[in-house]
């Protein structure tokens, strides 16, 4: 069936590009500073085909239309695009050309090719300049076609900031800002633009609420050896922000006035500026009068690598946090079959209890509450309109998370509802042992993501599976819940930075199986990299836990684990016991005791060892 709305709002897009002589045209999935997530402002790319993930770009000619995506969104995207005239193109498979090799094959000699200059990265951007070169192909990059189309567009936000204490921080801005100047000088910088919004508020000690769940505010910074300059808008400033910056001898300018203010610098300084996360129009502002030392955002490092005040904060609000989330898993056992419970119902209940926790802001990502089916698309997320009843059979899976004063967090947990396939008891006890080997990982400092991430993957490519996405990311302190730059890979691709965990870096571990039309489990925990053993060999490093959630014994066939993963699992949920079942009632401590205790044989078995 076609979808009206969507091939209408293409048509009159044609219609515009013709008028304004653009035969390709692009539409990310960003916002001006290349954010993973958006205001409802930026959300043009979805506008104009119906697509709702937080990753994709939209490429509009007069003949057609195809949105490129990569694997967490094929079947979500497959259904999303049904009706709208829009070709899916799935990132990374056999026979689909990348946005460029597509341009390079398509474009012809002389064409124009538009985007707004504001949300396209600059290294995504020179990718364009490179492979389009040679068709001498025009850059339109000046102007929000699309954007200015869009009638009845929301507005752009400017929501209230506030400070983050010291105390609350761990750091001062002023001792940010000399480890951000001695890493400028290392790479022989005199001043650095920033953009990006999780390390503008890090580096400043503010928090905003310009992205949903995202606690942000749209800005940038330009930082000289003597200077702070935050641009940003006057309105969502109040008194006691504006007293806070001034004292931190932060020099505030309108959030519009950056590139007159780039525009305006004397020539001949440098500038560090990471084409990742500044945006094209802004690196052509700055490269007018500037010379531009390109490197990574100093910032992004920094942050990464959470301080004794962050780490000792986050241990604390991870307890609270899985204790609210066991007790979810609890209601969700004990009432399955006796009341009506929804992908919906269920998700606004672990809400509920993260809302009681006395440090709760926000959700730090909206629910993925699914079940069934439904969980194969991995950021799956039920509405009003769409959502599953669940039943007292198969499997519900909810990735969730919260924003505390005190950290972020991130779980998923895979819960049984009630009787499963051979197959799906397999799948599961096969993602909890991959989990649990990769948390027990141990390794020579120097490591980065991609050494590791076979301790998890192996599990499943033994029996010729895998899953469309990396095992692990970085989580934001009060702030984003994806941060870099560590990572859980096996295979990196473009405008990813591959580094070695320090000691401080949290990861999430998450492998997962999605099956299409039958099921999807993921099992989910955030770790922190932590010094071990140092001797003649080097730095040995480990992983400490921070969630503590028990893996659902419904779910596991221990004759799919290894006698290692066994051992494992075991302490795990004893851990779990032992740390969760003080703050549970009488009846879901007893629930928990059942729930982590290993059956009776495999206790003997290991106990006579």
């Amino acid at each position: 069936m076609e979808n009206t709305v969507i091939v209408q709002r293409l048509t009159a897009l044609r219609q515009k590009l013709r008028q304004e002589g653009v035969d390709y045209y692009l539409i990310p999935t960003a916002d001006f500073h290349n954010s993973e997530y958006v205001n409802a402002y930026f959300t043009v790319r979805e506008h104009y085909c119906g697509f709702t993930g937080s990753n994709g770009t939209l490429v509009v000619w007069q003949e057609g239309a195809a949105l490129w995506t990569d694997g967490r969104y094929f079947i979500q995207a497959e259904h999303e695009l049904e009706g709208t005239t829009v070709e899916l193109m799935r990132m990374q498979q056999e026979g689909v050309p990348t946005i460029e090799e597509f341009l390079k094959r398509e474009m012809r000699q002389g064409q124009t090719l538009g985007f707004d200059g504001r949300v396209v990265s600059a290294s995504e951007g020179m990718r364009y300049e490179k492979a389009l070169k040679d068709k001498d192909i025009r850059f339109a990059y000046d102007r929000d076609i699309a954007g200015d189309l869009w009638e009845e567009r929301p507005p752009l936000p400017a929501g209230p900031v506030t400070v983050l204490p010291e105390e609350v921080a761990g750091r001062s801005t002023a001792q940010k800002l000399a480890d951000v100047r001695e890493r400028l000088e290392r790479e022989g910088a005199e001043n650095f633009l920033l953009s990006k919004l999780d390390d503008l508020m890090w580096l400043f000690n503010i928090r905003g609420c310009d992205v949903e769940c995202n606690p942000v505010a749209l800005s940038y910074a330009y930082i000289t050896k003597e200077e702070a300059h935050l641009f940003i808008q006057e309105k969502a400033l109040g008194e006691e922000t504006r007293a806070d910056l001034a004292h931190k001898q932060v020099t505030v300018h309108p959030y519009e006035s950056v590139v007159e203010f780039l525009r305006a610098l004397p020539e001949g300084g440098s500038v560090l500026v990471d084409r990742r996360q500044v945006s094209y129009a802004l690196y052509r502002a700055v490269g007018e009068r500037q010379k531009l030392v390109e490197a990574s955002n100093p910032t992004e490092l920094l942050k990464a690598i959470k301080n004794p005040v962050e780490l000792a904060n986050m241990e604390k609000i991870f307890l609270k946090d899985s204790v609210a989330l066991t007790k979810f898993i609890y209601w969700v056992k004990t009432n399955i079959g006796k009341m009506e419970i929804t992908e919906i119902t269920a998700a606004d209940y672990l809400e509920k209890l993260r809302r009681a926790i006395p440090e709760f802001l926000d959700l730090s990502f909206p629910t993925i509450s699914a079940y069934g089916p439904n969980a194969a698309m991995m950021h799956y997320e039920p509405t009003p309109e769409s959502h599953a009843v669940c039943k007292p059979e198969g499997m519900l899976l909810v990735d969730s998370g919260g924003q505390y004063l005190g950290g972020t967090t991130d779980v998923t947990r895979t819960i049984v509802l009630g009787p499963v396939t051979d197959e799906q008891k397999m799948h599961y006890t096969l993602v909890a042992g991959a989990m649990l080997q990769l948390t027990a990982a141990r390794w020579l400092y120097g490591c980065t993501g991609r050494n590791l991430d076979i301790l998890a993957r192996q599990c499943l490519w033994n029996i010729g599976l895998d899953y469309q996405c990396g095992t692990g990311h970085g989580v934001g302190y009060i702030l984003n819940v994806h941060e870099g730059p560590q990572n859980l890979r096996w295979k990196f691709v473009g405008g990813l930075e591959e580094v070695p965990f320090e000691e401080g870096m949290d990861i999430t571990n998450e492998p997962g199986v999605y099956i299409q039309d039958s099921h999807g489990i993921r099992i989910e925990n955030v770790m922190v990299a932590r010094n071990d053993v140092k001797n003649e060999y080097g730095q040995f490093m480990h992983f400490d836990t921070l969630t503590w959630v028990p893996i659902d014994r419904e779910g596991i066939d221990e004759k799919y684990l290894t006698e290692v993963q066994r051992v494992l699992l075991r302490g795990y949920q004893k851990q779990v016991y032992d740390r969760i079942s003080p703050y549970l009632t009488q009846e879901e401590a007893q629930w928990l005791r059942e729930e982590t205790q290993a059956d009776s044989t495999f206790i003997l078995k290991h106990e006579k060892k």
